[in-house]
């Protein structure tokens, strides 16, 4: 892609007046004060040709009535046309250029000459073709800018319309999404719910009723999650909705005394850690412990979360299974997510089996303090 290279505005009006300059000094004697004012009064007029542009031309109109010198009337006929959208004007200063060219002004009395020999008829068909050039020449300058301009805003607007497109679409799959959320997931989370306090109810033995209360508990805190992330999707045309209050280091224990699991918690950082890095450190120890009961049922865990010379590590340390794994659906993303995650953040993750047939899951992730 070219792109055009222009003078700068001031460079290119000392250039215009350089070269009016150089036409008075072709066609007007130093010996000859009147003729020589009005080429440098129309020359140096051209200063003003932005922003005055009718007044530039009335400035160098003299010039082209008593000297041969036009290039600065040219120069602003064209500054106008670039300018302005009055045809009329345009026209009636072409015509005063024309009258001013073909006119032999002798001082102290003017010298008009038959208007229908043959030699006056070529000469204002000349002058009239001159001044035409720079008022087409203006035009066709002036309408370029404006179909650039157009063509500017086009763009602008077909862009909108792909980004509204866009939107469109996006909100059509969240309205899909919110709708299987609502008639499927939450309606199986429910009925685990329902199940879980059935049995919590109707169960004798202690330990079961325990297990059975904390899957009700858990799965109406995932019915309330669901619900309200529906409501996010569904809310997703009108505005932004607020999100769920997010995990810090400040629930680790209530996600440990959740988990169902054995596990040993010990914990040595700030509390001023960024919100980033304690999420991480929740979401990884979340799917530990899920990974635990899932692969390892019966194991007992370790988690210990310290910060070290700016970096955070959590360590979640399981013993070896108690007793067969049940197979359990899944996508096997969890620790890709981990470690994505903690790539985002500047961290690793690594995972690998003990030597005594467990399994551990550590984290470092780069944490300066806030304060």
């Amino acid at each position: 892609m070219t792109t055009s290279r222009r003078l700068p505005g001031p460079a290119l009006d000392i250039a215009v007046i350089a070269a009016s300059l150089l036409d008075v000094w072709v066609h007007v004697h130093c010996a000859e004060p009147l003729r020589l004012a009005a080429g440098l009064l129309a020359a140096f007029s051209l200063a003003l040709r932005r922003h005055l542009p009718l007044a530039t031309f009335a400035l160098t109109l003299p010039t082209t009535l008593v000297t041969d010198a036009v290039f600065a009337t040219l120069a602003a006929l064209y500054s106008l046309a670039v300018r302005t959208r009055h045809r009329w004007l345009l026209a009636g200063c072409a015509i005063a250029f024309t009258v001013s060219d073909t006119t032999s002004w002798n001082w102290p009395s003017p010298e008009f000459g038959d208007p229908w020999e043959p030699w006056t008829i070529v000469s204002v068909s000349y002058a009239l073709g001159t001044a035409a050039a720079p008022v087409f020449l203006g035009q066709l300058v002036q309408a370029k800018r404006e179909l650039s301009l157009r063509l500017v805003e086009i763009s602008r607007a077909r862009e909108h319309e792909r980004l509204l497109t866009a939107q469109s679409v996006l909100a059509k799959e969240r309205a899909q999404l919110a709708r299987e959320m609502h008639d499927v997931v939450s309606h199986q989370v429910s009925l685990i719910a329902v199940r879980a306090g059935s049995l919590q109810v109707s169960s004798r033995d202690p330990e079961t009723k325990g297990a059975a209360a904390t899957i009700r508990q858990l799965s109406v805190r995932t019915l309330d999650e669901l619900r309200h992330m529906v409501s996010v999707l569904r809310a997703s045309e009108s505005g932004p909705a607020e999100l769920t209050p997010q995990p810090s280091l400040a629930d680790l224990e209530r996600l440990v005394l959740d988990s169902g699991i054995e596990a040993d918690l010990c914990t040595d950082l700030p509390g001023d850690l960024p919100a980033t890095v304690q999420r991480a450190v929740y979401r990884t120890v979340q799917e530990a412990l899920t990974n635990v009961r899932k692969h390892a049922p019966g194991a007992s865990a370790t988690i210990r979360v310290r910060h070290e010379d700016g970096v955070v590590h959590a360590v979640v340390t399981n013993t070896p299974s108690g007793r067969p794994a049940l197979p359990l659906p899944g996508a096997h993303h969890g620790l890709v997510g981990l470690r994505q995650r903690a790539e985002l953040l500047g961290g690793t993750v690594t995972a690998g089996s003990t030597p005594d047939g467990g399994y551990e899951l550590h984290l470092s992730l780069p944490a300066p303090k806030t304060s």
